[in-house]
Parts: C-alpha cells; sequence; structure tokens
C-alpha cells in the first residue's frame, strides 16, 4: 500500500525524510557519501585523461 501512495507523488518531490528513524537517516547519508565518493572519482579521472590531452597537443584555446 505504501509503494502506491509513492508512485503519486510527483517525481521531483524527493523522500519524506521527517518520518525516517535514526538508523534509516544514517544509512541514506552513508549511501549519499558513498555516491559522492564514486562522483568524485570519475571527476578525477576526467580531469587526468584532460590533462593528458593538454600534454599531448598542448593549452590552445
Amino acid at each position: 500500500m505504501e509503494d502506491e501512495f509513492e508512485a503519486l507523488k510527483p517525481s521531483g518531490a524527493g523522500p519524506e525524510m521527517e518520518r525516517w528513524n535514526l538508523e534509516d537517516l544514517q544509512a541514506y547519508i552513508d549511501a549519499m557519501k558513498a555516491e559522492i565518493a564514486k562522483v568524485e572519482a570519475i571527476i578525477a579521472g576526467k580531469g587526468s585523461v584532460n590533462d593528458a590531452a593538454a600534454a599531448l597537443f598542448g593549452d590552445k584555446p
């Protein structure tokens, strides 16, 4: 029944965290930190590719 209500929410409405217990909130924080770390690693990888390309081809505007 809860899933039916979730499906009716607008897509941009995020989770209702006020109802979550402390353990769920901490798990959410941990998951978001892991996601941030993953994105930062992707950004770092792309930065090193850009640096390598700039070294190879020079910094041309």
